[in-house]
């Protein structure tokens, strides 16, 4: 008798949710990953909490630069977070590889919890910026654990052949919760004229994915074996990644596109000096780009898998960046809106062909590292990419700043275009590599 595959374990582990599924004649359905309780689950939570963090951006900013008037304490929240996760993220990735990932994302949305309710008491009691960046740092710290677990545990929930499809309806729950978020907060900052009741809030939907991630069932993780506790295996993800040729230039792709088009960080500006929108315009603004991506990734979410992935990607980009340029010099509330929903909608594209292109080429005992090492560059690209925009405009001003950015996106395609051909010729996501795998 021939020992099962890992699909027919996991449909044996959960006959009520998978077998239904893949009984349905159409094949659209069978590959349908809505169709497992356990990630509507995770996804519903992750959702929540995403909805809470966009909802903590807008309160800090708006905190911030009315409190200080300086676009480089702006610029120093995102280097407040992404601190820790350089810190950490080597531990983190080797903890998701032999911890119980849904327990590591449970502990870390309630450390966010506490966070964002010391937040509610300093802002309630108008305290020092040190204090403020204390708490963000501590938000840091859990997400860098938090986020390769999380992103692992996709993969224990669903079976492979649903994977590229996850990312689909992640992406769009994950921009949903981003254009809602940002709205309501500030929509009650302007309401209640201050950031109090936006951290209280947040505060309980990450209370809430917490108590979600107790009903998820996932599947037993894969242990790494014959690595012990050696120093290689810390750095097997890095090392990884390059080896692999196709994902090291598609989050390189990421990572330096949107450190230098890293516009959202200057949003309250923008709200303020140049397009003189107030509160409730800043929060339009900051969901303007999740708008454009949650469009397309239910486009995407519909359509099959990718044929021409990797020009996909690069052009993806690409417009990405002549977005970013258009942003940076309008003056008009409207032309911005659309061209941040445009940048949205071209990471959301990046998006998807990347966390797919994580979880399908990478074995199961090592996706909390690769993910480490990926929400790395994510991270240092959104945060770092945020006190570099800070930086500039401090000294060159807000739109020379952005709009340096999107000239820089773009040189970033060509030049890794030309480092990496294989990025230009990919196919499908999951066609087989001809790079070693270890």
């Amino acid at each position: 008798m021939e020992p099962m595959t890992d699909d027919e374990q996991f449909s044996k582990d959960q006959p009520e949710v998978v077998a239904p599924a893949l009984a349905v004649a159409e094949p659209y359905l069978s590959q349908n990953a809505l169709h497992f309780i356990d990630f509507r689950l995770l996804l519903s939570g992750s959702g929540l909490a995403i909805f809470g963090q966009q909802m903590l951006a807008v309160a800090i900013g708006w905190q911030l630069y009315i409190q200080t008037n300086s676009a480089l304490v702006l610029g120093g929240v995102g280097l407040a977070q992404v601190i820790p996760l350089i810190l950490f993220f080597l531990p983190a990735g080797y903890i998701a590889d032999r911890v119980n990932r849904k327990y590591i994302v449970m502990v870390a949305q309630l450390v966010t919890m506490v966070a964002s309710l010391c937040l509610a008491l300093i802002a309630s009691m108008h305290g020092p910026l040190p204090a403020i960046y204390g708490c963000l740092a501590a938000i840091g710290g859990a997400q860098s654990f938090s986020q390769p677990a999380n992103s692992a545990l996709v993969s224990q929930v669903i079976p492979e052949q649903v994977y590229e499809n996850a990312m689909r309806w992640r992406s769009s729950m994950i921009q949903l919760a981003a254009v809602i978020g940002p709205a309501a907060g500030g929509f009650l900052i302007g309401l209640f004229q201050g950031a109090t009741p936006v951290y209280l809030l947040s505060s309980f939907f990450f209370l809430i994915f917490a108590s979600l991630l107790l009903f998820i069932h996932v599947r037993p993780q894969k242990s790494p074996t014959g690595e012990g506790r050696k120093l290689s295996s810390l750095i097997s993800g890095i090392q990884f990644l390059g080896q692999t040729k196709v994902m090291l230039a598609a989050i390189t792709l990421d990572l330096f596109a949107v450190l230098f088009g890293g516009a959202v960080a200057l949003l309250p500006i923008y709200a303020t000096s140049i397009l003189h929108a107030g509160p409730i315009g800043l929060g339009w603004l900051q969901a303007a780009d999740s708008v454009g991506g949650i469009v397309m990734a239910l486009f995407l979410a519909r359509r099959p898998p990718f044929k021409r992935a990797g020009p996909t990607l690069l052009m993806a980009v690409v417009g990405f960046g002549l977005a970013t340029i258009v942003f940076g010099l309008s003056h008009w509330f409207w032309l911005s809106f659309l061209s941040l929903m445009f940048i949205g909608a071209f990471d959301s594209i990046s998006v998807v062909i990347r966390s797919t292109l994580a979880l399908v080429r990478t074995p199961d005992e090592m996706r909390g590292r690769v993910s480490a090492v990926n929400s790395l560059f994510i991270g240092t690209s959104n945060q770092l990419g945020g006190f570099e925009s800070g930086l500039a405009a401090q000294f060159l001003g807000p739109v020379v700043a952005v709009v340096a950015g999107g000239i820089g996106t773009l040189l970033v395609v060509l030049v890794v275009a030309g480092i990496w051909p294989d990025i230009r010729h990919l196919t499908t996501l999951r066609e087989t590599s001809q790079e070693p795998a270890n």
